[in-house]
């Protein structure tokens, strides 16, 4: 019995040695570059994960890059992907509250070359990251973001897949439609009071005219922001967030992106 006991915590550490290593998520501030203007992104990484890996582009609300889409790029790489929060604004240009944060993303909303532009510079530097597969880069994005996710795709952008969460669905230019090389995947609030009926019908009908490989999730009693904790419990007011729809969207995007990237 004392032989046995001094092999037991051999054995103990053989098994966790054979234990593949841990996942260790790694975030680090990215610079980059759209032409003149230097934006500052998030990237996250298991840097335990070997070989090249898919990769998302993750677009910030109108609110610029904070706490919550850092949460999301982490989430993201706990996932297995190289994700990156794109900097639509640029580096230090960052709304203080809800009026200039209309102010910038109306800005954006109005020049869409300007704003394909800005997502396309992220696009292009997460897929030159050693870690990515560039075959394989999906970009996903909330409400503004979602809207500029879908514009990269309308800009014709080699993506694998692209997800919009609670985002504006209408554009300026929808028979750009048919540069979309990719699926897409819109989650939406079925009482969100700020994307009408009639934005989401003639989303509808340009994805369908351009024969775009679509899907459209609505999610009952869910308004606009519904995966942010930050916008409070209060349908009332428009935004609000909803646990259940939440929970439920960020499972449909990991499916989607499953099919996507096989």
């Amino acid at each position: 019995m004392r032989t046995l006991s001094l092999y037991l915590p051999l054995l103990a550490l053989a098994a966790v040695a054979a234990l593949p290593a841990a996942a260790a998520v790694k975030t680090e501030v990215v610079e980059y570059k759209d032409g003149d203007q230097v934006c500052e992104g998030f990237l996250a990484y298991d840097d335990a994960a070997k070989g090249k890996r898919p990769g998302v582009v993750v677009v910030h609300d109108w609110m610029g890059v904070g706490d919550e889409t850092r949460r999301r790029v982490k989430q993201l790489a706990e996932l297995g992907y190289v994700a990156l929060a794109a900097d639509v604004y640029g580096k230090g240009i960052r709304p203080k509250d809800a009026k200039e944060a209309g102010a910038l993303a109306g800005k954006y909303k109005g020049d869409l070359p300007a704003l394909r532009a800005r997502v396309r510079a992220a696009f292009d530097t997460l897929s030159k990251n050693p870690r990515v597969d560039a075959s394989k880069v999906l970009a996903i994005g909330y409400c503004f973001g979602g809207t500029t996710a879908i514009e990269l795709a309308r800009s014709g952008a080699p993506l694998a897949g692209v997800v919009s969460f609670h985002g504006g669905l209408g554009t300026k230019d929808p028979a750009d439609a048919k540069n979309v090389r990719c699926p897409i995947l819109a989650l939406h609030g079925a009482a969100d009071p700020f994307v009408p009926p009639a934005e989401v019908a003639a989303f509808q009908k340009e994805m369908t005219d351009a024969k775009v490989d679509w899907q459209m999730v609505f999610y009952a009693d869910a308004v606009h922001a519904f995966t942010n904790p930050g916008a409070g419990n209060d349908p009332s007011k428009g935004a609000a967030y909803n646990e259940r729809a939440d929970r439920r969207s960020w499972e449909a995007m990991k499916a989607f992106f499953a099919e996507a990237t096989k």
